[in-house]
């Protein structure tokens, strides 16, 4: 039997729910080993009654300042990377998950600055609301799978010497580069199209390494 194009199903959190757990199952996620961790989690929320992803800018002052992300931060000492995770999420968002929410991970990824990045997925069907910390974010901003899945997104940026850039235009002012952009670009691959992709060799611009 075909399954169904993306289209189909992914305005429909439920729909979504199952098919990201589904592929999330399938796959061990690559584990990188380094002294700076830090925990983020794709979320994938009802808004407007269809199924978005939530992404977030960091406030104008401290690390990342202004840059588009997802919500997270450190791992604290003797914390695990997936209770960071959904410690920070409620920190930063009020958006609290409950233990049946997380969906699974996606790969590790190092950052030119030194950290390393767990990235968890958790789905939520029930209806949310959304608390921002001032402190930590500038706005809260959830953009639809759709879009995530749209043509164009991806889309390669050639440069005369090294590999191409990794942009998401998500939105008409928002073109979301790695380290961010390539969680949600293997989320996009692995979780929603079942494809296997690897983000250890995208170019993180100049001005993420921070």
């Amino acid at each position: 039997m075909t399954e169904p194009t993306a289209t189909c199903w992914a305005d429909d959190p439920e729909a979504v729910d199952e098919v990201v757990r589904r592929r999330l199952a399938t796959r061990a996620p690559a584990v990188a080993d380094g002294p700076r961790r830090a925990a983020v989690t794709v979320s994938v929320l009802p808004h407007r009654g269809r199924a978005h992803v939530l992404v977030i800018k960091r406030s104008f002052a401290g690390r990342n300042a202004g840059q588009w992300a997802l919500p997270g931060g450190r791992v604290e000492d003797g914390e695990e990377p997936d209770a960071a995770a959904v410690r920070e999420l409620a920190e930063e968002t009020g958006l609290h998950l409950e233990p049946t929410e997380v969906a699974g991970r996606l790969d590790d990824l190092v950052t030119e600055s030194g950290f390393v990045i767990t990235p968890l997925v958790a789905v939520v069907r029930r209806p949310v609301r959304l608390r921002r910390d001032p402190r930590e974010i500038h706005s809260l901003h959830p953009v639809p799978l759709r879009r995530l899945l749209a043509p164009g997104v991806p889309r390669w940026k050639h440069r005369p010497a090294g590999a191409p850039l990794l942009q998401l235009p998500l939105r008409h002012d928002m073109v979301v580069h790695a380290p961010t952009g390539a969680l949600l670009w293997q989320f996009r691959e692995v979780a929603l199209l079942g494809n296997e992709v690897t983000t250890a060799d995208l170019v993180q611009p100049a001005w993420t390494h921070t």
